[in-house]
């Protein structure tokens, strides 16, 4: 039996048609993102290699890895709040700047979890301990948590853009449907 793609065509469409309508916001995200792991990696790399390096005492024997990500993440927040916040979602409502920030500080402390659980499982669980591998679970976990960042700052951070006022016949009702 064939398969049945006729749902297939209708779901492309609206995934199109949601694009198109974000694309400034989606392309302005990802400016954000790209910057903010520059950001991420600059940090974690200059704690790394510095003072939580492998031959440090700083921060026991075990965590500095994670201590690294954690402070490195948490740096890239910071950066990516004011960003978006003046550039991304320049044009949604906006919450009390202290309201806002704990609400972006909670999406990010998912997604912190999300990026130093991956670099704790690779380092710690399947003992991948080289730098590159560091590196590489940490840009997989930096790719993970921006997907729930993305979901979470157009969910409860940033409020959705006001409707387009329509024209003065907006009210009106349409013939087809109105009782008669």
């Amino acid at each position: 039996m064939a398969p049945n793609y006729r749902g297939l065509g209708s779901s492309l469409v609206t995934v199109v048609g949601w694009v198109r309508a974000r694309v400034g916001e989606l392309t302005r995200f990802g400016i954000v993102g790209v910057a903010g792991i520059v950001v991420n990696l600059g940090v974690f790399n200059l704690l790394r290699l510095g003072p939580l390096a492998p031959d440090a005492t700083v921060a026991g024997d075990d965590d500095r890895v994670v201590t690294a990500k954690v402070i490195a993440t948490a740096a890239s927040i910071l950066f990516a709040w004011v960003a978006h916040r003046e550039w991304t979602y320049r044009g949604r409502g906006r919450h009390r700047p202290a309201r806002e920030l704990v609400l972006f500080g909670l999406v990010n402390g998912a997604a912190l979890i999300i990026e130093a659980g991956t670099v704790a499982l690779s380092h710690h669980g399947w003992g991948l301990t080289s730098l590159l591998a560091d590196n590489v679970a940490s840009l997989v976990g930096i790719a993970l948590g921006t997907i729930a960042r993305y979901v979470g700052y157009s969910l409860f951070v940033f409020e959705a853009p006001a409707p387009a006022v329509l024209g003065d016949d907006a009210g009106a009702a349409d013939p087809r449907t109105s009782p008669r």
